[in-house]
């Protein structure tokens, strides 16, 4: 079956992991999904990641969640663009998440990365998710 939006479907399953209180959770690899896996990971809003070897024909990636007090270290994962809507954003326009406090994950030319490292290196790109 394909999937329309792979990257909406990473971040349900992190979302019900973590309501599930798993201690990691199984999907699918892509590059995409990785980076944005790396992003999460520099931002400590997860332990890790890393591959699973024996997942079959289809790579698959494991990613390890983070609880901070019996608590999810990620209380809100949202997607904001979506396939039937995509969104943009300049460097200075980027939205930020509750004040500063969380992070948009953002596609830019240089690659996937935060909305502060965004600003940082004067690049704007595809808004892909927010993270508080």
């Amino acid at each position: 079956m394909n999937m329309t939006d792979p990257l909406g479907d990473m971040l349900t399953r992190i979302r019900n992991g973590q309501a599930a209180k798993k201690d990691s959770v199984l999907t699918p690899a892509s590059k995409l999904r990785a980076s944005v896996l790396d992003v999460l990971q520099r931002e400590g809003y997860i332990r890790g990641y890393q591959p699973v070897a024996d997942a079959g024909p289809a790579a698959t990636i494991r990613i390890e969640l983070k609880y901070f007090e019996g608590q999810p270290a990620i209380r809100h994962l949202a997607r904001v663009s979506k396939p039937g809507r995509r969104v943009y954003s300049g460097a200075q326009e980027l939205p930020r998440v509750r004040n500063g406090l969380g992070i948009t994950i953002v596609s830019t030319p240089k690659g996937v990365l935060s909305d502060a490292e965004a600003r940082t290196a004067n690049v704007g790109g595809e808004v892909l998710c927010q993270v508080f």
